[in-house]
């Protein structure tokens, strides 16, 4: 699991056991996806692979790179500071991309309209993790 991530520049360290990045991803992930969904156009995929990520049904190795991908994408520090106005998300987006690619089989129609519905402001939905 930590050689998925390790390819992407991301220090397990930095990021913390398991459990913390899944807290951290949880508390943060939909307030930086509203941020971020001007610079980073397949933001439907991130969440997609969130919801993917809390479901019981992915393997564990899935589950630990899709989180330590979206820990990244969710701390307010990394290499290239989120606040930077169009370069911000470049390197989030980096590792994103590659962590999708490498998890795609795992992300099935149901996370997908979970991500829908999440992203979808017409829905009312807050985007909000209700498990």
């Amino acid at each position: 699991m930590a050689a998925s991530y390790e390819n992407f520049g991301i220090d397990p360290e930095y990021l913390g056991p398991e459990e913390e990045r899944e807290e951290k991803v949880r508390t943060r992930i939909f307030k930086v996806a509203r941020k971020a969904a001007g610079q980073i156009p397949f933001m439907e995929d991130v969440i997609a692979a969130y919801y993917c990520a809390l479901d019981p049904a992915t393997p564990a190795r899935v589950r630990g790179a899709i989180l330590a991908a979206l820990a990244y994408f969710v701390m307010p520090l990394d290499m290239i500071p989120d606040m930077l106005l169009g370069v911000g998300f470049t390197d989030d987006a980096s590792v994103l991309l590659g962590v999708l690619a490498m998890v795609r089989a795992h992300v099935r129609d149901e996370h997908l309209e979970a991500a829908r519905s999440a992203l979808d402001p017409s829905r009312g939905n807050t985007g909000k993790d209700t498990s």
